[in-house]
């Protein structure tokens, strides 16, 4: 598995990996849920001017790309998907200590996400610890979710 900063180029890519990370494998929510969260693999210009302030990482094994993680500049991972047959690989971790060490050298104090219930126990091993439990809606269907967050100084 190579991990690598990813690039614009690689947009279009992601937008498939979220889609077969939701979709596909073992999942905490319904087909429903799934199919209401993610009806598309995401792409276009909506998709590209959400990604593109972000650091980026990924994971890719013989040029397919396994999974993503993303940073935005005040700490938030906006995205962490990883593919169904990469999941136990460690690839989450590996991408995980990249954002957080991209963190560090922004001088960001903490790191949080929005957090599904099928990311929440590899979350919590990683230390993020959940501060609330929430309900959302996306596409017509709800989605229990948690916000959790990972202290990286205690400097403020």
């Amino acid at each position: 598995m190579i991990v690598r900063q990813a690039s614009e180029a690689d947009f279009g890519a992601l937008g498939q990996v979220m889609f077969d990370a939701v979709r596909s494998g073992p999942s905490a929510y319904s087909e429903d849920q799934r199919r209401a969260w993610t009806p598309e693999p995401r792409r276009g210009e909506a998709w590209m001017a959400r990604l593109a302030p972000q650091f980026i990482v990924l994971g890719e094994l013989d040029g397919v790309v396994q999974g993503f993680m993303t940073l935005t500049d005040s700490g938030y991972i906006d995205c962490a998907f990883i593919r169904p047959g990469a999941r136990g690989s460690g690839l989450f971790r590996e991408l995980f200590g990249q954002i957080e060490a991209a963190a560090r050298s922004k001088n960001l104090f903490r790191i949080w996400a929005h957090v599904s219930l099928t990311a929440q126990p590899a979350a919590a091993a990683l230390g993020m610890r959940k501060v609330e439990d929430e309900d959302v809606e996306f596409g017509g269907a709800v989605f229990r979710r948690a916000i959790m967050e990972k202290y990286l100084s205690t400097e403020f």
